[in-house]
């Protein structure tokens, strides 16, 4: 019978999972509730009887399964512990080998969780083809994940590919969910886009139809943007000449073929990435081979692919 194994993506609200054949094929993914209750400590048994359950639904035992991969919302080690996961409540200890003896022994393999859908992605997503490339999530905050030679690169403890954190904007007085100041995630997530609109609308007097809106976000400044609004329009370019900088400066470091823009912000297509790809462009001029900018196509499923893809090799 051809092996299969289990790929999970924990975010803060829901756990994804998926039951991939050997050969990738994803037959089945579900989902249940990230129970944070206690320091989040009925997550791992939550998922331990979710896969119990679905396997038993599907006729297949634990015996089955190569393994399980597990994306987690925090730096993880290549032994897969963790010194916290600020969204679920961890702190320090391995989710990796708990999982494993909640499943009687079943090999777990665990990686950041925008490494890990990166590793998805290079798989079987918008990055197929290449080797060698960094993907950045536009969301809430700013993601990332750095694959070099088809394979996780996390660095010396685990924050390796945290792009979002990167000092990009001087003079910023205002402190990032970090801790620091003058993080990319500030101007470049969907959060940042809104914030730099909101900064212009208060500092310019000229006409805009993000005027008067309430709880301005990301789609009114995109959505104002591509009709043609100059304000908008002048707070985008703002947000993806800083996010051309940062990739230009990442480009200077580890040279990758490709950078995959994903998240939420990622559905404006074309008209975000042309322009993230003018400022990197501009801004790496050594690199005369440049890097493609293109986009994720994966969506939600890349995590459970990419944990996934960490048992299959």
């Amino acid at each position: 019978m051809d092996q299969k194994c289990i790929g999970v993506d924990i975010g803060g609200t829901s756990v994804k999972l998926g039951l991939f054949q050997g050969d990738g094929t994803l037959l089945r993914k579900w989902e249940i509730p990230t129970r944070k209750e206690n320091g989040g400590a009925y997550i791992l048994e939550d998922i331990a009887a979710s896969i119990r359950r679905q396997l038993s639904e599907e006729g297949l035992a634990l015996s089955d399964l190569e393994g399980a991969g597990m994306g987690l919302p925090g730096p993880v080690l290549p032994d897969g512990h963790i010194e916290f996961c600020v969204n679920l409540g961890w702190k320090a200890g391995n989710p990796q080998e708990t999982l494993s003896g909640l499943l009687d022994g079943l090999p777990v393999k665990s990686g950041n969780d925008a490494n890990v859908a990166a590793l998805g992605e290079m798989w079987q997503g918008g990055g197929r083809g290449y080797k060698n490339l960094v993907m950045v999530t536009l969301g809430t905050g700013v993601g990332g994940g750095v694959i070099l030679n088809e394979k996780i690169w996390t660095g010396m403890q685990g924050v390796g590919g945290e792009i979002g954190h990167m000092h990009i904007v001087e003079g910023e007085v205002e402190r990032c969910n970090c801790g620091g100041f003058g993080c990319l995630e500030q101007v470049a997530s969907a959060t940042g886009i809104a914030r730099v609109a909101g900064r212009l609308l208060e500092k310019e007097e000229g006409p805009s139809s993000l005027r008067g809106i309430r709880n301005l976000n990301a789609k009114n400044v995109l959505d104002a943007a591509k009709a043609g609004d100059a304000l908008a329009l002048k707070a985008l370019d703002t947000s993806c000449y800083y996010l051309g900088w940062a990739l230009a400066a990442v480009t200077m470091v580890l040279d990758p073929e490709a950078y995959l823009i994903g998240g939420g912000v990622s559905r404006a297509g074309t008209f975000l990435t042309d322009r993230i790809k003018t400022y990197h462009d501009q801004l790496s001029p050594m690199a005369t081979k440049k890097a493609d900018i293109v986009l994720a196509e994966l969506g939600n499923d890349a995590g459970i692919y990419g944990a996934a893809k960490l048992i299959l090799g």
